[in-house]
């Protein structure tokens, strides 16, 4: 049985799904560390040398790839058994995404949010140190809704830049208050509309599972049992999320609403929340519905709101990034 408590689980977060499995299957959550030296990880010295651990359907990992193509950082995955973890047994921190970054030492970056704030400080100061700007991004202990004790970050949403670094970035102060509020409606609802929506019916679950297990790394046994009973398990915690959340009974139009109240603060002007180039908010937005790709809450939100012209764009303006960079690194394309 604890064998299939872990199987579940481990499926339900490869899309989203631990927003509220975990909660339902920990009765405690460990205050984890931040950032550790990682001897059994040592990646070679260089510049800036990233592997990213994860589960290629978590929300969350997809945030951070979307961030680290766009702006043309090379890196290598290494996906996570979703059961198992054992890829990130060298970490005490448990959860995806964890970021092993090497500019002469390595360093391990958790949470989402702190890595992109955390990289993109680095790309524009560099006369600070990896090192030095996670110091900024401290880990406190903090209760949730629901009264478990969890490890939040400071200033996650803040690039810790001086005045002019500031200036360069965001011209106008506005610029800069619209991204943090946005980039933090992507964590704290936008990604709690994921697994409601994709395992709002037994079919649809079953489908969400089937792509889980297809593009996850998984044995044929967890895969076979993770399908068919994680699917059925996840339907049914899917209606205890939507309670959670206050959901509407339809929270297909919960995600409607959040598709199409993004796209008009973007506006009829700009192309995206950014101007005429994706910012942090444009790319975390993005990478969150980048999971539901290929399945049927995907398709509805893109008939049914005014989202796609924007989704497209991202989607144009992050290939044309990885190719540059890839001819940059003469790469093949």
């Amino acid at each position: 049985m604890a064998a299939r408590g872990r199987l579940l689980a481990g499926a339900a977060f490869a899309l989203g799904g631990g927003f509220g499995l975990y909660q339902t299957l920990q009765h405690r959550l460990k205050t984890r560390e931040h950032l550790a030296k990682q001897e059994p990880a040592q990646l070679p010295e260089g510049s800036l040398q990233l592997t990213l651990y994860q589960y290629k359907t978590c929300p969350f990992c997809s945030k951070v790839r979307a961030f680290l193509d766009y702006h043309g950082l090379p890196y290598e995955i290494v996906e996570v058994n979703p059961v198992m973890r054992k890829e990130i047994k060298f970490s005490s921190y448990r959860k995806v995404p964890i970021l092993l970054t090497n500019t002469g030492n390595s360093l391990q970056l958790n949470d989402s949010s702190v890595i992109i704030s955390a990289v993109k400080t680095y790309l524009i100061s560099r006369r600070k140190s990896l090192d030095e700007i996670v110091t900024f991004y401290p880990a406190m202990k903090a209760v949730n809704d629901q009264g478990k004790e969890v490890t939040e970050y400071g200033n996650k949403y803040w690039l810790m830049l001086d005045e002019m670094e500031t200036q360069q970035v965001y011209p106008i102060k506005e610029m800069l208050v619209e991204e943090i509020k946005w980039r933090k409606w992507v964590d704290d609802w936008l990604v709690h509309l994921i697994s409601p929506n994709v395992y709002r019916t037994p079919r649809e679950a079953l489908a969400s599972f089937d792509y889980i297990v297809r593009e996850g790394k998984f044995g044929t046994m967890e895969g076979f049992f993770a399908k068919y009973v994680g699917a059925l398990a996840m339907f049914f915690i899917g209606k205890r999320l939507k309670s959670r959340h206050h959901l509407q009974d339809n929270v297909r139009e919960d995600l409607y609403e959040a598709a199409d109240d993004w796209v008009k603060a973007i506006g009829k002007h700009r192309l995206f929340m950014g101007g005429s180039q994706p910012n942090l908010a444009d790319l975390a937005v993005y990478g969150v519905l980048r999971v539901m790709e290929g399945l049927e809450a995907f398709d509805d939100m893109m008939t049914h709101t005014k989202i796609q012209p924007w989704y497209h764009r991202m989607e144009t303006a992050i290939k044309e990034a990885v190719i540059t960079n890839q001819h940059q690194l003469h790469l093949p394309v």
